[in-house]
């Protein structure tokens, strides 16, 4: 049967009551259609290795083990498995046609009450997590357990999982993560299996391995007010990701809310349910956990981004959220995230070089001059030219910019992320103040001291007049910058760039510097 785009065929004939709400979601691997009060979901044929939708008999076992999984945490949003049927070229959900498709119905759950939509909103509370912890640890009490279950938590199935996750992703490298931070993770990941190897078999003798929930994150949770908490859309299809260590699903949940920028709540979360679980070894698998975790999130991230029924601008945010996960599990691994200066007066090419740089590598990019009129209210885009340290770039507007710059630029470090920044940093008190910040953050500078001739710089300048750029330095302002500039004899490691070379001359040298 020639393969049906659900998104393209099911119109408000399909369904066989009224509505007056109706939306798709698309995933990578299923369609969900959202009306009032039910939704159906529809599985994709697809056969990604780990997960095998490729006929109609196989969707619709698997509608019926993800509506019977799912009942353990969730009975009254899960109704039932549907046929899709075909009548008259019109394709319908429960109808009387020929069968071409199951769909598993479900309950519509409020989308304010969404655990996602609260941490959009910052309306997340401990109240909240209290009601997850308190369904969590009885859950994982009764949870499936014993010799079936078992050779899930084994170092060997680990190792599996772990490999296979490397092995999808290694055309994501240069893209989604580098390579210097894939082969970091590789190292991590298997020294920690063979390292912990007696762990992991007292957690199997221990009765920790269980039939859990595979998918935990905010995305599946969903609460009624702070009366109860809906778990939901556990993982059907495939027992070795359904199965394993709790610590693996607990991580999950303290990863997702770390993502979201919760830290707080993360360890309010692992705190709370150790002290009811009493299960305290989870405090040495944790971060082994939470940064397999975000590696399988970065990898869905990246299928997500190449499936071509998505649309383009959703594929982008996929991409750019594959990033964020794997910085975070390169950071839970031990790894140590760069803080990339490109300093020097205007015109040198630190935006220029940035921007470049950013295309090679996936990093957050902080300029000076975006923060500056964003403190002020103004457009970055346009131009406030003031003589030199007058107006918007007077000393106390300046000082109040570089603190901005250096607090966000503390936040990403926190996070994992590799940071660029994009700032002229003429003056020692300046450097000395992004270097003192950050003493206590995990993190390695590399100073890029941007330089070029005079003449070079005057034409730039004047080139740059005319073009949509944020910078708003003229010649008469270099010349100050200039006059003013304290030589960087504290930055180290530092490498001082001629930027009238060859545009790849100067990159090469850059990642050459980085160890890129």
């Amino acid at each position: 049967m020639e393969r049906i785009f659900w998104d393209k065929v099911i119109t408000l004939d399909s369904f066989s009551f009224a509505i007056s709400q109706f939306k798709v979601v698309q995933t990578h691997i299923s369609y969900v259609f959202i009306t009032n009060d039910i939704v159906y979901k529809i599985k994709k044929p697809i056969n990604l290795g780990f997960l095998d939708f490729s006929t109609l008999e196989k969707r619709k076992y698997f509608c019926e083990k993800e509506v019977e999984l799912n009942r353990r945490l969730s009975p009254e949003i899960y109704l039932g498995v549907v046929p899709v049927t075909k009548e008259r070229e019109i394709f319908k959900f429960e109808g009387q046609g020929e069968v071409v498709e199951y769909a598993v119905k479900m309950k519509r759950l409020p989308e304010n009450g969404m655990m996602n939509f609260l941490l959009q909103e910052g309306k997340l509370t401990e109240k909240h997590v209290d009601l997850i912890i308190n369904t969590l640890v009885p859950f994982y009490q009764k949870a499936q357990t014993g010799e079936k279950v078992n050779i899930y938590g084994s170092k060997e199935v680990i190792f599996y999982n772990i490999n296979e996750n490397f092995e999808q992703t290694k055309e994501f490298v240069g893209l989604a993560l580098t390579e210097e931070k894939y082969k970091y993770l590789i190292d991590f990941n298997f020294r920690f299996i063979k390292e912990k190897e007696k762990l992991f078999k007292e957690r199997i003798d221990k009765g920790f391995i269980r039939e859990g929930h595979g998918d935990l994150y905010s995305a599946n949770i969903c609460f009624e007010d702070l009366k109860k908490v809906y778990i939901f859309d556990c993982i059907e299809f495939n027992e070795r990701f359904r199965c394993g260590d709790v610590c693996s699903d607990i991580s999950f949940l303290a990863m997702d809310l770390d993502y979201h920028r919760f830290r707080n709540l993360s360890q309010y979360f692992i705190k709370n349910y150790v002290k009811k679980s009493k299960d305290f070894k989870i405090f040495e698998l944790l971060d082994f956990y939470k940064s397999y975790r975000a590696y399988v999130r970065g990898k869905i991230g990246c299928f997500t981004y190449v499936s071509p029924q998505i649309p383009e601008e959703e594929r982008k945010k996929a991409l750019e959220s594959a990033q964020k996960y794997f910085d975070l599990a390169y950071f839970y691994a031990g790894g140590i995230p760069k803080v990339i200066i490109f300093f020097g007066l205007s015109g040198t090419g630190k935006t220029f070089l940035s921007q470049k740089l950013l295309k090679k590598i996936p990093a957050v990019y902080l300029a000076s001059d975006v923060i500056r009129k964003r403190l002020l209210n103004l457009d970055p885009y346009k131009h406030y030219y003031a003589p030199f340290e007058k107006g918007i770039y007077a000393p106390n507007i300046t000082k109040e910019t570089y603190k901005k710059l250096i607090e966000l630029a503390s936040e990403e470090l926190s996070y994992g992320r590799d940071v660029i920044l994009d700032a002229t940093f003429i003056e020692k008190k300046l450097r000395h103040l992004l270097i003192n910040s950050l003493k206590d953050v995990r993190a390695k500078f590399y100073w890029i001291w941007c330089k070029a001739e005079d003449e070079v710089i005057k034409e730039r300048i004047l080139k740059r007049k005319k073009e949509n750029t944020f910078s708003d330095a003229l010649w008469n302002i270099y010349l100050s910058q200039k006059e003013k500039f304290e030589y960087p004899e504290e930055c180290s490691p530092l490498l001082i760039l001629e930027t009238s070379d060859f545009e790849e001359n100067l990159l090469k040298k850059i990642l050459q510097f980085l160890k890129i």
